[in-house]
């Protein structure tokens, strides 16, 4: 396989029996309801990337070594410790909201989050309608670790 090859993609699993089916009952609880949460923030419906993610709309990259894929514009997965909710603009873009969410940890492009019950989840929606909207709005060009609010960033076409 070649080293760019894309290797999560969708697939038909079902994302509603995925999370019903965690064995945490904190996760399972939190994974339902980021299921809602992340569908009234992006329109979209839950499919399953890869056999652990539930991802919500799609985003193309390009990124300037000449890689190119697509991945879930939005999207989480019930972890063992925590619930992980992808923010792949990066969590800096979000810094001022996150400051807010309530408890939680990052890694440069998620958002862990062990109790939902503990978050403001208004906040929560808010980042990720922002991430989706910034994914979305184009051909994005940036990798997570390297920051950045949105296509304006991406690499001229052609």
């Amino acid at each position: 396989m070649a080293r760019d090859a894309q290797t999560t993609t969708w697939t038909d699993a079902d994302p509603r029996a995925f999370v019903a089916a965690v064995a945490r009952p904190v996760r399972r609880r939190d994974g339902q309801t980021l299921l809602a949460l992340m569908e009234r923030a992006t329109g979209q419906p839950p499919r399953m990337f890869g056999t652990s993610i539930v991802g919500f709309g799609e985003y193309r990259y390009a990124y300037a070594s000449g890689r190119t894929g697509h991945a879930a514009a939005a999207g989480f997965s019930p972890r063992a410790a925590a619930s992980v909710v992808y923010l792949s603009d990066g969590t800096e873009a979000h810094a001022g909201a996150l400051a807010r969410l309530g408890p939680h940890t990052t890694g440069v492009g998620c958002l862990y989050l062990k109790d939902l019950a503990q978050v403001d989840l208004d906040v929560l929606e808010g980042i990720v309608a922002a991430s989706y909207a910034a994914l979305t709005a184009g051909t994005y060009g940036l990798r997570a670790r390297e920051g950045g609010d949105g296509p304006e960033h991406a690499p001229p076409a052609g």
